[in-house]
């Protein structure tokens, strides 16, 4: 087969016109690697290892913008590729070769990947060390990298969480407001003898505003169905269950 005309396309690839009628798209590459600008003879077993090369570097190259569109683990990297049904072989060289240039780096997708969470979300450092962890990132790596992440850092995000949690709570009080601004801040992945510290300088009192809106609430749904003394008892305990207390003498 001889090479009669080559045409550049996008991405660095070319398209290359064989004298046999067939056309096929290679990686510019591929064209430096077996000199395709002089060889213009092309025999069966070379086409096999062009071939092969040129799929080689498809690998990389869509490994490489995937990159490029958004900063990924090498675990992501190769599950990504997977996916695509790439051969193995063709996986791990384009990995290694990513490895050795340094755009696949875990250290630095680590290190911005809590700077990023920090930046842009309410998550405690053991939730973050739990995402990286999922993300195959070595656990030595974590600790390091999780440093970033100071307990000055972690009080003021608490402090913010708990105030937040105050002062749009509308229908909690008291032990129950308190507990769940807890359980939030433990869910969130927050050190909980920070939170402990932290959250038991805050008032968690009854509220009375919310009390009354919400037994104003309760009355018109159960006004239905009791009465008298059954129908405070049943308000009570709907208040109770909310860490709200509301008596007829705070109501005069």
């Amino acid at each position: 087969m001889k090479i009669i005309k080559y045409k550049k396309g996008t991405k660095g690839k070319y398209k290359i016109f064989l004298d046999n009628d067939n056309t096929i798209v290679l990686y510019e590459d591929v064209i430096l690697k077996y000199n395709l600008l002089l060889t213009k003879e092309i025999d069966e077993k070379l086409l096999i290892e062009i071939d092969k090369y040129n799929q080689e570097c498809d690998v990389y190259y869509i490994a490489l913008t995937s990159i490029n569109n958004r900063f990924k683990s090498t675990y992501e990297l190769r599950q990504f590729l997977i996916k695509k049904e790439y051969p193995e072989d063709l996986i791990d060289k384009a990995i290694d070769k990513l490895l050795k240039q340094g755009y696949l780096n875990d250290r630095m997708y680590a290190r911005s990947y809590i700077n990023n969470q920090l930046i842009t979300t309410n998550k405690g450092p053991y939730k973050i060390r739990k995402e990286l962890s999922e993300k195959k990132i070595d656990s030595d790596i974590i600790e390091d990298e999780i440093e970033l992440y100071t307990d000055e850092k972690q009080t003021n995000k608490i402090k913010k969480l708990i105030e937040k949690g105050i002062k749009t709570n509308h229908n909690r009080g008291g032990v129950v407001l308190k507990q769940k601004i807890y359980n939030d801040l433990k869910l969130n992945g927050y050190d909980i003898n920070l939170i402990n510290s932290i959250i038991n300088d805050y008032s968690f009192e009854n509220n009375q505003d919310i009390a009354k809106k919400e037994y104003d609430k309760l009355y018109r749904k159960y006004s239905r169905k009791y009465s008298g003394s059954e129908l405070e008892k049943v308000i009570k305990e709907k208040l109770y269950q909310r860490g709200l207390k509301y008596e007829e003498d705070e109501r005069e």
